[in-house]
């Protein structure tokens, strides 16, 4: 995961609407990352190693057959998947164990994570996730203001103009009005192959790495950008149970050049 993508349209080419648009939506992965990992820093969360090693393959198995059944190219999950999502929306209840908290479960090279969020909590998820995104589209539209706004150049003009125009509503774009009154099962998934396990335990958890992947596997006082370097993917799952609104969350992180 880049944290500073490639932006310049004279070099990269293709509409300026449809690359202001690229590059909205990758300030739109960024805020996701933050509101769903920055709860050790924000909202009083703490990581809890020893999750049940049965317990989190199930989930991973159940999290891929429901990436499967997303209806065409939307993440809503098709009628006959509703049975996992309900039960995985609901192990938190069923294990009692605490939401807000990241579980997690993690041998040498390899990391799940599973958090829940329940209620207000899933609300208070939304303001956050909104807030980073309005936050992040605001500093790239003044970035660019300033370093670009004064060429004369047609097609920078032509971006600088589609990215002013650029409004996302986040509750919207992650479908919370149609899971809360149509009753749907989202599952939204964001894959990096590679990001930086310190930018992501101390720049947007606040903790140091080895608590999130264990000493075994944190990175060396002095690392190399393969130290740093792991697979990720997210898995955001989004439904009702009964009249509460329920949010679990899967990362799967691999280290890089360990085997699957």
């Amino acid at each position: 995961m880049r944290e500073e993508p490639e932006q310049d349209p004279e070099s990269r080419g293709g509409d300026p609407a449809e690359l202001a648009r690229e590059r909205v939506e990758e300030l739109r992965m960024h805020a996701q990352l933050y509101a769903t990992f920055e709860g050790t820093r924000k909202l009083d969360a703490v990581v809890r190693p020893g999750f049940d090693p049965k317990l989190a393959r199930d989930i991973q198995q159940r999290m891929a057959r429901l990436e499967k059944r997303k209806v065409g190219e939307t993440p809503v999950i098709d009628q006959p998947g509703h049975r996992d999502a309900s039960r995985l929306l609901n192990v938190f209840k069923v294990r009692r164990l605490p939401t807000n908290d990241y579980h997690v479960y993690r041998r040498p090279g390899e990391v799940m994570v599973f958090r829940w969020l329940a209620g207000d909590q899933v609300q208070t998820f939304y303001e956050r996730l909104q807030a980073h995104m309005d936050a992040a589209l605001e500093g790239e539209k003044e970035d660019q203001r300033n370093a670009h706004g004064w060429k004369q150049d047609a097609r920078w003009q032509a971006y600088l103009a589609a990215l002013e125009k650029m409004r996302v509503n986040m509750e919207e774009r992650y479908l919370r009005p149609l899971i809360r009154d149509g009753g749907l099962y989202v599952l939204s998934t964001q894959v990096a192959d590679e990001i930086n396990i310190s930018f992501l335990c101390e720049q947007v958890m606040g903790i140091a790495p080895e608590e999130l992947v264990g000493a075994a596997s944190a990175p060396p006082d002095v690392p190399t950008e393969n130290d740093l370097a792991w697979f990720f993917k997210l898995f955001s799952l989004r439904g009702m149970k009964g009249r509460t609104e329920r949010m679990c969350f899967f990362a799967y992180l691999q280290k890089a050049g360990e085997e699957w």
